[in-house]
């Protein structure tokens, strides 16, 4: 399927149906997958990157099983609005994995999203080493989190 903005999404989404986010960074992609009810975010294992086949083949089964019918993908937007070699990366992993599933994707800017997920998990108590397996996937349940709201509000 194609790239959709999230209005498209909100029209065209069943009820009842999880949808999922990622943070893709350079050594892990953070995953997170909604509830039935598109109410909260919850945060799932990273998934380790090796390369784009091994990773889009790790991700694609974890969205099935959990039966995802949508991801949003954080896109890394520099504090100004542009758009750096991240969020241009950000960018080809979609294009790229548009071409393996028929799941609808969109964009969501992640500005601040890992910074909000390390100030949870300090406030929760994590150590440094525990904080450092768990961010990307606290940072995708954050993009997630934007997402529900914003869906929840379109509906």
């Amino acid at each position: 399927m194609t790239i959709l903005s999230l209005e498209d999404l909100a029209r065209s989404l069943p009820e009842g149906v999880p949808v999922a986010a990622i943070d893709p960074g350079t050594k892990t992609i953070g995953l997170a997958v909604s509830d039935r009810g598109l109410s909260f975010a919850h945060p799932r294992p990273v998934i380790a990157r090796r390369k784009f086949g091994i990773d889009a083949a790790s991700l694609l089964e974890a969205l099935a099983k959990e039966k995802a019918g949508a991801l949003a993908i954080g896109l890394p937007v520099n504090m100004d609005g542009s758009e750096g070699p991240r969020a241009q990366a950000s960018r080809a992993f979609a294009r790229n994995l548009e071409r393996l599933t028929d799941l609808p994707l969109v964009f969501w800017d992640e500005r601040l999203s890992t910074v909000a997920a390390e100030r949870t998990l300090i406030e929760m108590d994590f150590s440094r080493k525990r904080r450092a397996t768990k961010i990307d996937s606290a940072a995708a349940a954050f993009i997630l989190q934007g997402v529900l709201d914003r869906l929840r509000q379109l509906r």
